[in-house]
């Protein structure tokens, strides 16, 4: 569990390689710069850590892409305190980025191995999510409702309808919607009944399954 210069400099290195790819969000390259992502990575794959590539975890999954991950945070404008639904804890790193940015995050996980690793894991490492829940994303948290930002890490054939219920007006949804290619989407709600969609470049994650627990 050790954190070296030698990390602290390939993070640097991993924070400019992202700003070259038109990350400006001075927060999100903040916390990319100060969380040791290798530690959420089999320690052979150390090298592997700070490259701008998703990785595979256990359970058949992945750490997503840096850039993926500055992405998504970058979409969601996090302000401090606020409340934060996130779909596909997986390896946590993502989690963490949340908390970093001062969000109250609850996170889900519907792969029990990876919900157990990552609920030991994370405290470990100073990042305490509010709630780590091991269950099925496409129905949300209704009893945490409602929440400023929702953001879902897993590519979904179709937008769960419970998640936009389950937005603030004001509130943004930040997911990738597609079959094998998905198509980052951001909707931000505007009234009860009344969403803006905004869509941006297409990105490749695992699927988002339903009912699979």
């Amino acid at each position: 569990m050790k954190d070296t210069f030698k990390h602290k400099g390939m993070r640097q290195q991993l924070v400019d390689t992202l700003i070259k790819k038109g990350i400006k969000d001075k927060a999100v390259l903040n916390a990319i710069g100060k969380i040791p992502r290798h530690l959420f990575m089999d320690s052979g794959f150390i090298d592997h850590a700070y490259v701008d590539k998703a990785f595979p975890i256990a359970a058949d999954q992945t750490i997503s892409q840096p850039y993926t991950v500055a992405f998504q945070s970058e979409l969601l404008q996090i302000k401090p305190g606020d409340k934060v639904l996130e779909i596909g804890t997986g390896s946590g790193y993502q989690c963490a980025v949340l908390i970093e940015l001062g969000a109250k995050v609850y996170s889900i996980e519907r792969q029990q191995e990876l919900f157990k690793k990552t609920s030991k894991f994370l405290p470990k490492i100073g990042y305490r999510a509010k709630k780590l829940i091991f269950g099925d994303g496409y129905k949300g948290l209704k009893e945490e409702a409602p929440f400023d930002s929702i953001i879902v890490t897993a590519g979904a054939p179709f937008v769960p309808k419970p998640l936009l219920s389950q937005l603030a007006i004001g509130g943004r949804l930040v997911i990738p919607v597609g079959d094998d290619v998905q198509t980052m989407t951001l909707f931000i709600r505007k009234g009860p009944k009344e969403f803006e969609k905004h869509e941006f470049g297409e990105f490749r994650f695992v699927p988002l399954l339903e009912d699979k627990n």
